[in-house]
């Protein structure tokens, strides 16, 4: 009999995408819960603890039995769901967490973190990068899906994902006006560009780079049609990511595509940290202006959690 799952958030795409990945390289259709707290636990979890029904605000999903199978909790608010769940499924739920929880590892069946974070422990296991949903059939699906933009593009075709300010990096005018003028220079070697910017890019960069590139045949999506992302991961040659996105970076080394990240001003220890990691196997380059064509494995974060977790299921509960 099919396992039931939940992937417990407190709604952030980023979070609950790295379970949707997992649970779809499982092969189980999950049902999605968004969480949302109550005081104290709002601003006390993951370390108050002492869950009960009232800790869960009723602007979030609501948590009841049937209990699930499986879980699959991600995000901060997550852990105090997790422990929930678990306690009152008398524990026959098997609860796995994605990203570092900030409390004890015991407190789950599985905990999975990426190789920049310090956490270990005899039920952690350690992913390269972020878990995320691109599998080949995905790409496939996207390339015919997205076939009428960029069929007639001719390679070497360049995806330029540009993400912008966050905590630990800014886009700043000076960098923006670099990658543009750099972009241009592609444009000029006969590389098809692909750029998609973001909320973040700001729309004082947004309009440096739509100026800068206006006499090239770059395509530039306008926010204002279908987003193009998965069609960009789909028909580029060589992928372009701003250093500032974990998950954009970690989606692209699963295409198995060479992946250039774009520098931005500031930077963090354990971003930094995923970064040389992937630098150091082959996967990520640093963008100077110049690009190469190479190959590596892909990441596959996703399937070796799923793979994980089955090993690790209690006898008596088949996928």
């Amino acid at each position: 009999m099919p396992i039931s799952c939940w992937i417990v958030t407190e709604g952030l795409a980023g979070t609950e995408n790295q379970c949707l990945g997992v649970a779809e390289a499982l092969g189980v259709t999950p049902v999605v819960k968004r969480i949302a707290l109550r005081q104290p636990w709002l601003t006390l979890s993951p370390w108050l603890g002492n869950e009960n029904e009232w800790t869960f605000s009723p602007l979030g999903d609501k948590l009841h039995a049937p209990w699930p199978d499986l879980v699959l909790a991600s995000g901060r608010k997550a852990v105090a769901a997790a422990r929930y769940i678990k306690r009152m499924s008398g524990g026959r739920a098997f609860t796995v967490f994605i990203q570092d929880p900030r409390v004890s590892p015991s407190q789950f069946d599985l905990v999975a973190v990426p190789m920049h974070d310090r956490l270990r422990g005899p039920n952690v296991i350690v992913t390269m990068a972020a878990p995320n949903r691109i599998t080949q059939d995905r790409l496939d699906e996207a390339y015919d899906y997205f076939a009428d933009p960029f069929e007639n593009l001719p390679s070497p075709r360049v995806a330029v994902m540009i993400g912008g300010d966050s905590r630990a990096y800014k886009m700043t005018e000076p960098i923006t006006r670099k990658l543009t003028a750099q972009l241009h220079a592609l444009a000029g070697q006969n590389y098809s560009l692909m750029i998609t910017t973001s909320r973040r890019t700001g729309a004082a960069n947004e309009k440096i780079i739509d100026e800068g590139l206006e006499d090239t045949s770059a395509w530039i999506w306008d926010r204002g049609t279908e987003n193009p992302y998965m069609g960009f991961l789909a028909w580029a040659d060589i992928i372009m990511v701003t250093a500032d996105s974990v998950s954009m970076i970690s989606e692209a080394a699963t295409t198995g595509k060479p992946v250039y990240m774009i520098p931005l001003e500031g930077g963090a220890p354990r971003i930094s940290k995923f970064h040389q990691n992937l630098i150091n196997r082959g996967i990520l380059r640093v963008f100077d202006g110049t690009l190469e064509n190479w190959t590596y494995t892909p990441l596959n974060d996703a399937a070796f959690v799923a793979e994980e977790i089955k090993n690790r299921l209690k006898s008596g509960i088949s996928l």
